[in-house]
């Protein structure tokens, strides 16, 4: 799944999220790319605090350095299976970002890739399931990197990734906490496609193919031919 994040404001996210330690510092974007810096909620010492961690995991490497990859979307039917998700899903690594909507991009049969800007019905901010990762060499490097949770799309996300057909694991404000702090079980449950019914989307010009590129002319809709 081809995928890149709008990141709304400060304020936006404190209205929508409950964080008792707000650590991070971010301003509103429009394109943001596995490898940057995103904000992400989680618990520590049973409280909830937000910080900033790098979009795609930084795993341990075997020769005690940090592997930088571009992990950004995991599948939530990895979970338990895969060796690197293993143990921080177990563990209770889990959090939440803040996002005001994301593009997808829809490959046509002759092969040109459409990008879309989707969003939610009346919230224009609203919380991503993730899993984040602590790396730290022996030297005392540390790097803290997430990926997204990805679950079976809806007919509406579908019809966009029509290759992958995967979406973000969109999460209710009444089941933040739940996700964070509650056992593997019931947080597995809250791992389910957003109603398509509340989603909504719109074709975007090329522009977001081009990190360079990063301002609220993004999310417009394009131009009809």
């Amino acid at each position: 799944m081809t995928l890149r994040l709008v990141i709304p404001g400060r304020r936006e996210v404190d209205g929508e999220l409950s964080v008792e330690r707000p650590w991070w510092q971010f301003s509103v974007r429009f394109n943001v790319a596995i490898s940057q810096n995103i904000p992400i909620a989680r618990m520590h010492e049973r409280d909830c605090e937000g910080v900033m961690m790098r979009w795609g995991l930084a795993l341990a490497s075997e020769r005690d350095g940090i592997e930088l990859t571009s992990r950004g979307v995991v599948r939530c039917d990895t979970l338990r299976s895969d060796d690197d998700l293993r143990a921080p899903w177990l563990n209770g690594q889990r959090g939440i970002v803040p996002v005001a909507g994301f593009y997808l991009w829809q490959r046509s049969s002759a092969g040109h890739h459409q990008p879309y800007y989707v969003r939610l019905v009346n919230r224009p901010v609203f919380g991503v399931a993730a899993l984040w990762v602590h790396a730290e060499t022996a030297a005392g490097e540390v790097v803290e990197s997430c990926a997204l949770i990805a679950v079976d799309a809806n007919p509406l996300v579908a019809e966009i990734d029509n290759v992958t057909a995967q979406m973000p694991a969109i999460l209710r404000p009444r089941d933040y906490r739940t996700w964070l702090a509650s056992g593997v079980s019931r947080a597995n449950e809250l791992l389910q496609p957003y109603p398509q019914i509340q989603m909504v989307c719109h074709p975007v010009g090329p522009h977001v193919n081009y990190l360079d590129f990063d301002g609220p002319s993004l999310i417009r809709p394009a131009a009809s031919s």
